[in-house]
């Protein structure tokens, strides 16, 4: 790390001015003094400066909404106050002589249209010793007039482990009408209204969803398991379900009949009142093989929702909505990579492929061709041992832009990554590897685009390149380090591989894999990784990658990482 000798200029970078700092406690705070001799206090507390003039600690959340900087060089000094903005206090709900009711804990908030025998929790955060209920039944246009209306009343339970949070469950037909939650503490009583819940329609409304075509194709659409939640299911545009329900800015969707998932309202267009729900019955199949990959080709003229899973060798597809009449499965060709499909009808309405391989699943892709729903299976390639990379096709990812981290002096993270992208492909390439670059310039790349630049590609892996950070309130100290993710299973092999390599040659902690659901490491057609070698947001891990012995680090581990994963694929340890 070179001396910086210039003049005293205090600079946060993180947070920025008059940010929300997401967390009440403590926080990192990052930046530079321009001086690599000079000393720094932050609030009256002295931070470490490096010879390069950067500095990260982890401080108390100012309660005056500013950092005070000051940096100090024999009789010079240099002061900054940094303005942020800070979550307001919770309410003090303790024991306190007054009755106290957060307001703005008060549930359901709106829009949310259920069945009527559907639970709605309705809750309130008040003082653990005051009593509450929710009184159903309230007419507004008679309130406070006499005689009073008819109200039922259903009590509120604090809970077991947070007696300051009341709660019941109520059917969704009781919020139906006004109703109001009444937090009572001696004489004090505070009365507050609930979201009404609207009720479906008892004949199914039918919804299809769109297509998103950002990144030059159909993206699948996104199913969750609660509203605003992970991905789980990728599903087909065009695909036809039955609308059950809303929760703000997201439609509930039913699969089948023992599964309703959440896609965004926006991925979803209503069908006609009176339109006919769709009947897929799975009849006989037939395996087709290529020499790339297999097809199971299967006559459905209208595409179903699906999940496909890989175990080790089987590959097990899940048709909801379908009813399977499988009598006779075709295998064209006396094929080395699919042995048998057998099916099972797991409920009235849902059906279930098991596809036994010869080999460890390395890749598939689901998609409607005409009236035929086809799973692609994909072969593993064949490796020379003595030059595992020869031949392959590698997608090297430099992460970013849009977005991206920033480290203390400036560096934004899309700058390394990308020089470390090209160090990657130089090395590849060296030992007989194709590469394609998502990005060979400073210019934005649409997320999406660049696993489907890889598909397309009909690449053997994907690796994308990143710098990391930490959110709000962790310790910057003692989490940061070295990591690879992943998505499906095929990829954890090359995840592991890639991780150790990648911790020999940078020498930080060894954070480990992770799963975790990025758009990066979702395609299933071929192995894909995102790597995290460094944190930017760290000083002396920025001051690495301004170097070509740090980028040079990172590459030869990415690289080797991959050329034992390929090795491992010959040699038949994958």
């Amino acid at each position: 790390m070179p001396l910086v000798e210039g003049a005293l200029e205090p600079r946060v970078v993180y947070p920025r001015a008059d940010a929300l700092i997401a967390t009440r406690d403590s926080n990192f705070i990052f930046g530079s003094i321009g001086h690599g001799l000079a000393t720094l206090t932050i609030d009256g507390a002295p931070v470490r400066v490096l010879p390069n003039g950067s500095f990260i600690a982890f401080l108390p959340v100012p309660a005056d909404s500013s950092y005070e900087l000051v940096a100090a060089l024999g009789a010079d000094t240099a002061r900054l106050s940094h303005p942020v903005r800070i979550l307001p206090p919770r309410p003090a709900l303790g024991d306190t002589a007054v009755l106290v009711v957060d307001s703005a804990s008060v549930a359901p908030r709106g829009g949310l249209a259920l069945r009527g025998d559907e639970p709605v929790r309705v809750s309130v955060r008040a003082s653990p010793a005051a009593t509450a209920w929710v009184e159903l039944g309230v007419d507004t246009a008679r309130v406070g007039r006499t005689p009073a209306p008819e109200l039922r009343r259903v009590l509120l339970l604090p809970g077991r482990r947070d007696s300051s949070t009341f709660a019941a469950d109520l059917p969704a037909r009781d919020l139906r009408a006004a109703a109001r939650v009444v937090v009572a503490r001696g004489a004090d009583t505070v009365r507050l209204p609930i979201a009404r819940v609207d009720s479906v329609a008892t004949t199914p409304r039918l919804g299809i969803l769109v297509a998103d075509t950002t990144a030059g194709a159909e993206l699948p659409i996104v199913g969750r398991p609660v509203p605003g939640g992970t991905y789980k299911w990728f599903l087909l545009p065009g695909t036809v379900v039955e609308l059950s329900g809303r929760s703000g800015a997201f439609f509930r969707v039913r699969l089948d009949s023992q599964l309703e998932i959440w896609v965004d309202s926006a991925d979803v267009r209503a069908l006609p009142e009176g339109s006919a729900a769709p009947r897929r019955v799975l009849p006989n199949l037939r395996v087709v093989p290529d020499s790339a990959w297999v097809d199971v080709v299967m006559p459905l003229g209208e595409r179903p929702a699906f999940l496909v899973q890989a175990h080790g060798r089987d590959l097990v597809l899940t048709l909801y909505g379908t009813t399977g009449n499988t009598d006779i499965i075709r295998y064209a060709a006396n094929d080395s990579l699919v042995r048998t499909i057998e099916w099972t009808q797991e409920t009235s309405d849902r059906a279930r492929l098991t596809v036994r391989l010869s080999s460890p699943v390395y890749g598939w892709h689901a998609m409607q061709d005409g009236a035929r729903f086809v799973l692609r299976i994909r072969r593993p390639p064949a490796v020379d041992a003595g030059a595992p990379l020869r031949g392959r096709l590698i997608v090297v990812d430099a992460g970013h832009p849009p977005a991206g981290a920033t480290g203390p002096t400036g560096l934004y993270e899309a700058e390394p990554v990308l020089d470390v992208a090209e160090r990657v492909r130089a090395l590849l390439e060296a030992r007989g590897a194709r590469v394609l670059m998502t990005r060979t310039t400073a210019e934005p790349v649409a997320l999406y685009a660049r696993p489907e630049m890889a598909r397309r590609a009909n690449a053997d892996a994907l690796v994308s390149v990143h710098l990391n950070a930490l959110p709000d309130g962790v310790n910057p100290f003692t989490a940061q380090g070295t990591g690879v993710y992943f998505f499906h299973p095929p990829s954890e092999p090359l995840a592991r591989d890639v991780q150790r390599e990648l911790v020999r040659w940078l020498g930080l902690p060894n954070l480990g894999v992770y799963y975790d659901n990025l758009a990066l490491v979702r395609t299933p057609w071929m192995p894909s990784i995102l790597t995290e070698g460094l944190f930017i947001m760290m000083p002396e891990q920025e001051a690495a990658m301004r170097t070509a012995l740090g980028r040079e680090a990172y590459a030869r581990g990415i690289a080797d990482g991959l050329e034992a994963y390929f090795r491992g694929l010959a040699s038949g340890r994958r």
